[in-house]
């Protein structure tokens, strides 16, 4: 065995010894329901980020079809090179006008726009104040910004406020989901805006979750919106919408757009298509229906993600699995995602599940002694009884 061999092997050993080895699980279906590839099980999945089903709504399948046969499947280049078409431009203006804002840009993923925006104003002479519970694209794009990191504790203002007031930097800037992926809870921006603005900081806001908000507060200063196209929009895709100035910054400096190929006509056609339908009526209605179904599982939760806390990694995969017998697909989320400990299921609504499927939810997680937001009391003929 080479050196590199038994260090994957004692890796590997490691990893499934904490129970926390992970391999992708083929799903074939669209919206809730699916077949389980590996078994032909039928299944709900409680874990996608399509919070409003528009990944499978047919004025966005439409629309990528209609790219797909005017552009055909890729770009051919990054955007500065020859890869924009008219369909990337025109949801950049769709995304500021939705955004309020002067400028957006378009970048593959919602990773690449938070290292692109961090490592763009990032620079010398900066100091980065992060969320201790930021997202890893967050914490990626910090790291390989050239600014002093601050990470303070999670939603704490007052530790904020001193890291801004007691700055030597000339620059500094703060960055924060506004929604977070693993717990579900909001930022406070009023107090973020204000804060900012007392300064002279630079406000960076991922709502990548915030389909059900929160807002932004009007007259924010300077502050740039990082989102993605693959959540509230169904399609794949991240973006950052601000001020123009700021935007053409990015399109010059950030190295993950200049060196990326372009988003596919496809994707950015389907992103387009969906953030008309969120614009119309019918969107307001599909989040109207998202909030009354996490309503139904934790009445006054701010977002569609509502963590079940199992602590232990092998208990929560005991009650992936104990759900999983039930028809309900909710995997487990454990360490390095979440902190040692905190090991949960993370259950992810969308507008289209019916409320039939989130009331057969609800009564397994209750039969099975699962706790919605709190740490879970797992009885003893339950999943914490497994290996």
């Amino acid at each position: 065995m080479t050196p590199w061999q038994a260090w994957a092997a004692a890796e590997t050993a490691r990893i499934h010894a904490a129970g926390r080895w992970r391999a992708p699980r083929d799903l074939d279906g669209t919206g809730p329901a699916h077949t389980l590839a590996d078994d032909g099980r039928r299944v709900v999945s409680f874990a996608s980020n399509d919070y409003l089903g528009l990944s499978h709504h047919p004025a966005v399948i439409a629309a990528a079809h209609a790219a797909l046969d005017r552009w055909g499947a890729g770009s051919g280049a990054a955007r500065l090179i020859v890869g924009s078409r008219p369909v990337h431009s025109a949801l950049e203006r769709a995304l500021a006008a939705w955004k309020d804002t002067e400028a957006a840009v378009l970048f593959p993923t919602g990773f690449a726009a938070n290292l692109g925006v961090l490592t763009t104003f990032g620079g010398p002479g900066t100091l980065i104040c992060s969320d201790e519970l930021n997202h890893a694209s967050i914490i990626d794009g910090t790291r390989l910004a050239r600014a002093r990191v601050a990470v303070y504790p999670h939603g704490d203002l007052d530790a904020l406020s001193r890291l801004v007031r007691e700055a030597p930097e000339q620059r500094v800037l703060v960055v924060t989901d506004t929604v977070f992926s693993m717990d579900g809870d909001t930022a406070d921006l009023d107090a973020l805006v204000h804060l900012c603005r007392r300064r002279g900081a630079l406000l960076v806001l991922d709502e990548a979750h915030a389909v059900l908000g929160p807002s932004l507060p009007t007259g924010a200063g300077d502050v740039l919106r990082v989102g993605t196209l693959s959540k509230t929009l169904g399609s794949l895709g991240g973006f950052v919408a601000g001020d123009r100035r700021f935007c053409d910054l990015v399109v010059n400096l950030a190295r993950p757009y200049i060196f990326t190929t372009a988003s596919t006509p496809a994707d950015v056609a389907a992103a387009t298509a969906a953030l008309e339908v969120l614009r119309s009526p019918e969107g307001a209605a599909l989040v109207d229906h998202l909030r009354h179904l996490v309503e139904m599982l934790r009445p006054g939760h701010p977002s569609p993600i509502i963590p079940v806390i199992c602590g232990d990694e092998h208990r929560a995969l005991a009650a992936t699995a104990a759900l999983l017998d039930r028809g309900m697909l909710v995997p487990a989320i454990r360490p390095p995602t979440v902190p040692p400990g905190t090991s949960r299921l993370r259950v992810a609504l969308s507008a289209a599940h019916t409320t039939e499927q989130v009331r057969a939810l609800a009564g397994a997680l209750d039969e099975l002694g699962l706790r919605l937001g709190s740490p879970a009391g797992v009885t003893a003929a339950g999943p914490g009884a497994g290996p």
